[in-house]
C-alpha cells in the first residue's frame, strides 16, 4: 500500500477544523467555543450556570427580580439603563415596559454595545438604533423602542435633550463590570488569565492600567487601594509596586498578581490549599485589580456626574435604582440619595440596601458584593 492510503482523510472541502486547545476542558478564553456559541451548544450555558460559573462571553445580571420590583417599569414606560452592558437588565425592562415603552441604554464599551443590539433585536424581534461618538441621533416618527448610545452615564442630561422628551421614568446604574469583560484575557481586567495590563472600558481613554502603575508615587496608589477597595494591605502592597517597577515595568496581569500575592506574604498555592477555603471567597488581588480598574476609567468621577443629573432627568413619579460593589460607591450613593430627599428633589429613598441572597450567591458567586439602592420622585398620576 501506498503511505496515502495509510493517512486519515483530512477535512471535507470548505469545512474548518476548530483550533485544539490542550487538556480535556478548555482554559483559555478564547477556546470555549461552546460557551461562546450557545446558539450551537444550546445546553452548555444551562450545565455551567448549574456549576455557579457564568459562561464565556455572557454576563448573569445580579439582583434581577430586586430591581424590577424597586423600580416597578410599566408599559409605555421610557427606561435609561446607564450600563447596559450585556444587556441582562435591559431585556427584562423591555418585556416590562412594551407595548409602547423605550428603552435607552448607555454603555462606554462600543464592541459590546454593538453585540448586545443584535442580541435585543434578535431575541425581542425589535429594531435596534445605535448611535456612535459624534451621532445626532434621528428624531423619527415613531421614534426606536431601542436606541443604544456608545457614551458614558455622566452624559444623561445631553441624552435627555438628544431625545427631545421630559424626562425619563426609570433611570438605572450597574456599576460593576461585566462578565465579558472579566473573562476576556486582552481587556486585562482579571487576575485569572495572564494578559496585557490594559482595563479600559473605552479604549479612547489615553493611560492603561500599566501606565498608572509606571507612574503613580506610593502615597497616591496606597491612598486608591484602601478607598476604592478597602484593601487592608494597600501600603504594603503599594511600596512593592513601586520598588519593582524600578527594575522592570509591570506590564501583564500575572505579574501585578504574584506582586500583591508576595506583598500578603502567601504564596499562591497556600491559598489554593488554605483549610479554611469557602466557594466565593475574595481573591487576594480581586481588590488591587479592582481599585487600578476604578482609577483607569475615572469611575467615581462618571458616578458622582451621574448622581447630581438624574433628580432633574426624571418625570413626576420616576424611579432611579443603582447597584454598586464596594463601599466606596455605596457611600456616595446613599449620601446623594439622602441629600436629594432633604432638599426635595426625591419623595423617598430605601432606607436599607437590598443585597442578594444566598441562594444568588451561589449560583452566581460574582453577585456577592453586590448592593442596591433606589429613590423615587413624586408619585404616579
Amino acid at each position: 500500500m501506498s503511505p496515502d492510503e495509510h493517512s486519515e482523510p483530512g477535512p471535507s472541502p470548505g469545512r474548518r477544523r476548530r483550533p485544539r486547545y490542550p487538556g480535556t476542558h478548555p482554559k483559555r478564553f478564547e477556546h470555549r467555543y461552546k460557551e461562546l456559541e450557545p446558539d450551537k451548544h444550546p445546553d452548555m450555558h444551562d450545565h455551567i450556570r448549574a456549576q455557579g460559573r457564568t459562561p464565556a462571553g455572557t454576563h448573569v445580571p445580579v439582583l434581577l427580580d430586586e430591581v424590577m420590583t424597586a423600580l416597578a417599569p410599566q408599559p409605555g414606560d421610557v427606561v435609561v439603563d446607564c450600563t447596559v452592558g450585556y444587556g441582562g437588565h435591559a431585556e427584562a425592562f423591555l418585556r416590562r415596559i412594551t407595548p409602547g415603552g423605550r428603552l435607552i441604554g448607555l454603555d462606554l464599551d462600543g464592541e459590546q454595545l454593538a453585540r448586545t443590539g443584535q442580541r435585543l433585536a434578535d431575541s425581542l424581534g425589535e429594531p435596534v438604533a445605535l448611535v456612535l461618538p459624534g451621532d445626532v441621533p434621528s428624531r423619527g416618527q415613531p421614534p426606536p423602542t431601542i436606541r443604544l448610545y456608545h457614551r458614558h452615564f455622566g452624559s444623561i442630561g445631553r441624552v435627555l435633550g438628544e431625545e427631545g422628551i421630559s424626562g425619563f421614568d426609570v433611570v438605572f446604574a450597574d456599576l460593576g463590570l461585566s462578565s465579558m469583560q472579566i473573562d476576556d484575557p486582552a481587556r486585562g481586567f482579571s487576575f485569572k488569565h495572564d494578559g496585557p495590563l490594559d482595563m479600559r472600558m473605552d479604549v479612547r481613554r489615553p493611560h492603561t492600567a500599566a501606565d498608572l502603575l509606571a507612574s503613580l508615587d506610593v502615597q497616591t496608589l496606597a491612598a486608591a487601594l484602601r478607598t476604592l477597595a478597602d484593601e487592608p494591605a494597600a501600603d504594603a502592597i503599594a511600596r512593592l509596586i513601586v520598588n519593582r517597577r524600578g527594575r522592570q515595568p509591570i506590564t501583564r496581569t500575572r505579574e501585578l498578581m504574584r506582586l500583591v500575592f508576595e506583598a500578603k506574604g502567601i504564596s499562591m498555592r497556600q491559598w489554593r490549599e488554605r483549610p479554611e477555603r469557602r466557594p466565593g471567597d475574595l481573591h487576594p488581588a480581586a481588590r488591587t485589580f479592582q481599585a487600578l480598574r476604578i482609577l483607569v476609567n475615572d469611575e467615581l468621577s462618571g458616578l458622582e456626574q451621574l448622581l447630581r443629573q438624574v433628580p432633574y432627568c426624571l418625570r413626576s413619579g420616576g424611579r432611579f435604582g443603582v447597584i454598586s460593589f464596594h463601599s466606596g460607591e455605596d457611600d456616595r450613593v446613599a449620601a446623594a440619595l439622602e441629600s436629594g430627599r432633604q432638599a426635595g428633589l426625591y419623595e423617598s429613598v430605601c432606607e436599607h440596601s437590598i443585597t442578594p441572597g444566598p441562594t444568588e450567591v451561589t449560583s452566581n458567586p460574582r453577585s456577592r458584593s453586590a448592593c442596591l439602592r433606589w429613590a423615587a420622585v413624586g408619585c404616579r398620576l
